[in-house]
């Protein structure tokens, strides 16, 4: 079972960053893709990035240019680097893995809180 567990969350000022982690129990660094997700209170979860083995990436376009996307497979290791942000980002961000093949090998951390005010 692979187990995911994000911190760096929290409460930041209009044009601040932060630096969210997301660690992985098991071994994640052949077989999976990461991605980051979040979801705002009564709004759906909506995809913000993800990146596979070989560091290819994609982003959402509303964080396209101030959020950047990266993973040490070394250390089953997963970042989001979030600068300039804005009250919009304010969500809880989620983790994902998600195996290249084999189905149902789809986990979720528990997530993290931004919140992004003045």
């Amino acid at each position: 079972q692979v187990q995911l567990v994000e911190s760096g969350g929290g409460l930041v000022q209009p044009g601040g960053s932060l630096r969210l982690s997301c660690a992985a129990s098991g071994s994640i660094f052949t077989s999976y893709e990461m991605g980051w997700y979040r979801q705002a209170p009564g709004k759906q979860r909506d995809l913000v990035a993800t990146i596979t083995s070989s560091a290819s990436t994609n982003y959402a376009d509303s964080v396209k240019g101030r959020f950047t996307i990266s993973r040490d497979n070394a250390k089953n290791t997963m970042y989001l680097q979030m600068n300039s942000l804005k009250p919009e980002d304010t969500a809880v961000y989620y983790c994902n893995a998600r195996h290249l093949w084999l189905p149902g090998r789809n986990y979720w951390g528990q997530g993290t809180q931004v919140t992004v005010s003045s």
